[in-house]
């Protein structure tokens, strides 16, 4: 049985997923992009997944660098999460020119509103059809506060809060 692009695509949107910025490099070979693939693998040593278009200026740099940082964005970061998605045209480093953003300690940019900033010095790298999948041991952690933004069904959500009794 072959699973059409259409039905692969439909399905998955059905899976939230917590919406992040993968970013590397420095200067004019500054790099970001919008991800949901993006998950923890082990604890020991601490490390993460994440899955990159192979045509992006993003995993050219990540390829190149050997390093990459996962910036995860709040409830209210929906319009940086489309601006990393490049629906408003900028592309490279042009991306990060309204922004407040820093370095981490291993020179890769960070987004100082997110959440929590993850960099990483990629240990594994692999092809996996449009994508290359890339596991990072982390190097740097930094959290901050706030709600996850999440992407399900082609649009982004806001957690809710439940309360258990």
């Amino acid at each position: 049985m072959t699973v059409s692009v259409e039905t692969f695509r439909s399905t998955m949107a059905l899976f939230p997923g917590a919406v992040n910025v993968i970013t590397t490099g420095a200067g004019e070979l500054r790099r970001g992009i919008t991800a949901t693939a993006v998950c923890s693998v082990t604890d020991s040593p601490p490390s993460i997944l994440v899955c990159v278009n192979k045509k992006t200026g993003t995993c050219a740099e990540i390829t190149r660098s050997g390093r990459f940082s996962v910036q995860l964005l709040g409830e209210e970061q929906t319009s940086l999460a489309m601006t990393f998605a490049g629906t408003d045209g900028l592309t490279g480093a042009e991306k990060f020119d309204n922004i407040e953003w820093s370095e981490c300690p291993l020179g890769l940019p960070q987004i100082d509103d997110a959440i929590a900033s993850i960099s990483c010095e990629v240990s594994t790298s692999t092809e996996a059809g449009s994508h290359q999948v890339f596991i990072g041991r982390i190097e740097h952690m930094q959290t901050g506060q706030g709600e996850a933004l999440v992407y399900a069904q082609s649009k982004f959500h806001k957690l809710a809060n439940v309360h258990q009794r």
